[in-house]
């Protein structure tokens, strides 16, 4: 059994914040409680670099502050965090930004109505109706014979 500690405690919630981000990402269809869940995954991420970084009995890395030998905890995953918060911010900004945009054109923030209306965007700007299949073409163009069926028509088998 492992044993229960405080650092266990954190890796394994920080672990669980990386796992609760990634299943919300996936499993859910709303733009906003994605970019949220991308924040709770993103916060997990730097609480495990913080956690690679911790020495238990060890003091700041403040050099002149403690005595020579002193174990430190190791300021790289620290600084490596506070990059990752800055940059972290930015993304959550514009990813706000472009969700203020999509909402203000389209009225929603729900995937599956999202891809309709941009689909029915994209069929409208080609001058094309939009057809219940996306797998048929569409307009009034000749299609090419599919080489195995006209080789079959020659023959007089039918496929």
């Amino acid at each position: 059994m492992i044993p229960l500690s405080l650092e266990t405690i954190f890796y394994t919630g920080a672990i669980g914040l990386v796992v609760i981000g990634a299943f919300g990402l996936v499993l859910s269809s709303h733009l906003l409680r994605m970019v949220l869940a991308l924040s709770v995954a993103e916060a997990g991420g730097n609480l495990l670099l913080v956690l690679a970084g911790y020495r238990g009995e060890a003091i700041a890395p403040i050099l002149g502050y403690a005595a020579p030998g002193t174990a430190m905890v190791d300021p790289v995953p620290q600084a490596l965090v506070l990059t990752a918060i800055v940059i972290g911010v930015g993304v959550q900004a514009l990813a706000v930004a472009v969700l203020i945009r999509i909402y203000r054109a389209y009225g929603t923030l729900d995937l599956r109505d999202l891809v309709d209306h941009m689909q029915g965007d994209i069929a409208k700007a080609a001058g094309t109706p939009r057809s219940a299949s996306t797998h048929a073409p569409v307009g009034k163009r000749p299609l090419p014979p599919i080489p195995a069926l006209a080789s079959h028509q020659h023959r007089g088998v039918r496929p």
